[in-house]
């Protein structure tokens, strides 16, 4: 099919993406599956449905009369800013989904930047209009702003606009819910506006390699856009970051229909393919004609702004749960790691079983983590740390821009932190009981600050942070510090030792809980550190005094996820984690070992 159009589709986070993508394909003339009704068929890992949010960018593709359209999926969170920075290579446009109420939010403005660089036309489409407090007049007018500010070409700035409803699969020019009936207003616009690919069939072969993923049967699958010439199973030059060309042999061609593959004999300049048969194949390189061997641009990846260091389990509990324990496994599963997400980096720690991972941002890296863990890996890791650089002998430090909505009776407490963290307020607005805050914070201010932060506000703010750049750095942050309850000695937790316990702070575990020394059992209401034993138990006697039946009750312990624990570590703190458990500890787990770290 020689009709093609390749877009991207664009949001921040929740605003309708991949249900946008569903009605999309639900009403192309190529899907005819009625078992998926109702479900975001693109989210298809456990982690995306379970946080309903894109972690790593898909393709599929649609028929719609007689032309192809390829849809790529994009991530909104900036953490996985190097999937977006790739994907505006394949796309010749993108659709920018708005929510009809919120209006655009700081990672709509990441991705958009990155499209707008690229000079792609986009269509802005105002999603969610039949919320009942759906603005799109405002929204539209804020739409514009942005792409003002992000510097758009005045072509660019007159986008078309279409207003939809993703979830009842309808759309329209008007925003009047009634007179829509289908989501075709949404394909013409396509074709209309997204103009076809420019590319040049005769020339000699060049395919770019935008993504990685691995097929049981292929193993390694690169997924790229035929740039020029037309692209078949047999000999080409491979061409790798570097530049060096070496000779390799492509088994099979793939093109994307629907949500699956199909294999081809040819792929045409301008379609996005898959392909299989170099088992060394890495992002930012190029397929080329083995006549004419000539590289594309390789692609130029953000640096990562914040570290931690993996290690091997050490605890006295190593080893008892999880399936892949030792150094090699978990260096094996980092180096498959990076070959597949450029915006990582692994490098050696201060020992043998220690890797400093260097990502976008904390919640990069706790994905990257929850997947080992759910994959059968135990280690530890440390407290997220921002990567510092030096320009002209000044110290810089990454910053980012937040965006905060909160209830306007809790705003004090969330003022008084910002200021605290070193924030700084940029905009602050009030509608209907909400404040919106618009601010700046170094990343150092912000690790840690989103368990507080839903503290502050009762559980009903939103807070959302893009990178912003690296500025000069701030003096020290002293945010409130924590004090934790660490374990006397090995055993297991008792009601009589955690009733004890509860009466210095905030406890983690409940009764039944295994504990080793110098695990952290709970949060000290002081902000220094406490040894409780929570397995003291009760001495049995044969006298009864008056009130000795009386039972005390337990508080309900805090239970926290896996972002809560990296979130509470301090710098002297490790998080545990095995495909069962999450465990806070010490990492000097004897008390004078601790002593004598604090007095050198």
């Amino acid at each position: 099919m020689t009709n093609i159009r390749n877009i991207a589709i664009i949001a921040h986070v929740d605003h309708g993406k991949t249900t946008l993508a569903d009605a999309l394909l639900k009403q192309s003339d190529t899907f005819r599956e009625r078992g998926l009704e109702g479900t975001t068929i693109l989210d298809s890992n456990d982690l995306e449905r379970e946080r309903g949010i894109t972690i790593l960018s898909k393709n599929c593709a649609v028929v719609y009369g007689d032309t192809k359209i390829n849809i790529v999926d994009t991530p909104g969170h900036a953490d996985f800013g190097g999937e977006v920075e790739r994907i505006m290579n394949l796309v010749d446009g993108a659709l920018l989904l708005v929510d009809a109420k919120e209006g655009p939010m700081p990672q709509t403005r990441f991705v958009l930047k990155k499209a707008i660089e690229a000079g792609h036309r986009i269509i802005v489409v105002i999603n969610k209009i039949d919320k009942p407090d759906a603005r799109p007049d405002w929204v539209l007018n804020q739409t514009f702003d942005l792409f003002v500010h992000l510097g758009a070409s005045d072509a660019q700035a007159d986008f078309p606009v279409i207003y939809a409803s993703a979830k009842q699969g309808k759309a329209g020019a008007e925003p009047n819910l009634a007179s829509m009936t289908d989501v075709k207003p949404i394909f013409e616009s396509i074709l209309n506006e997204i103009p076809a690919p420019k590319n040049d069939a005769s020339g000699p072969l060049q395919v770019s390699v935008a993504n990685i993923s691995y097929d049981n049967y292929k193993g390694k699958v690169g997924i790229g856009r035929v740039v020029r010439g037309t692209f078949k199973p047999g000999a080409v030059a491979w061409i790798n970051r570097e530049g060096k060309t070496s000779s390799a042999k492509i088994s099979t061609v793939f093109s994307f229909m629907g949500l699956g593959k199909v294999e081809v004999q040819e792929a045409v300049a301008g379609d996005i393919v898959a392909f299989a048969g170099i088992s060394d194949l890495n992002i930012g390189e190029t397929i080329a004609d083995p006549a004419h061997p000539e590289a594309l641009p390789v692609i130029a990846i953000e640096k990562p702004t914040v570290k931690m260091t993996f290690g091997v389990n050490t605890s006295p509990f190593s080893g008892q749960e999880g399936e892949f324990t030792t150094s090699r496994n978990i260096k094996d599963r980092l180096e498959r790691e990076i070959q597949n997400d450029v915006a990582l980096q692994v490098e050696p720690g201060s020992s043998d079983s220690t890797f400093i991972v260097s990502g976008r941002g904390e919640l990069h890296l706790a994905i990257l983590i929850e997947r080992m863990r759910r994959e059968g890996y135990e280690l530890q890791v440390s407290r997220p740390q921002v990567i510092l650089r030096e320009e002209n002998s000044v110290k810089m430090e990454p910053f980012e821009e937040a965006s905060i909505e909160c209830p306007e009776a809790l705003s004090g407490s969330v003022i008084e932190n910002i200021g605290k963290r070193k924030g700084e307020i940029l905009d602050m607005r009030m509608e209907s009981g909400t404040t919106y805050l618009e601010c700046v914070f170094p990343t150092r201010g912000l690790i840690g600050y989103r368990n507080q932060f839903m503290k502050d506000t009762k559980g009903q703010g939103i807070l959302n942070t893009v990178f912003l750049e690296y500025r000069p750095m701030l003096g020290t942050i002293e945010a409130a510090p924590h004090g934790s309850l660490i374990a006397f000695e090995t055993g297991t937790a008792n009601s009589y030792g955690l009733q004890n316990a509860q009466e210095r702070g905030q406890l983690f575990i409940g009764p039944g809980a295994k504990v080793y020394e110098g695990m952290v059992v709970g949060q000290n209401s002081r902000p220094e550190d406490m040894e409780v034993n929570v397995c003291k138990e009760k001495r049995l006697t044969n006298m009864r005094s008056k009130g000795e039946g009386v039972a005390e009750g337990l508080d309900t312990p805090r239970f926290m996820s896996l972002e809560e624990s990296m979130e509470y570590l301090g710098d002297d703190e490790l998080l545990e984690v095995t495909p069962v458990s999450l465990r806070i500890r010490k990492q000097l787990l004897k008390p004078h070992e601790r002593k004598r770290a604090g007095q050198a």
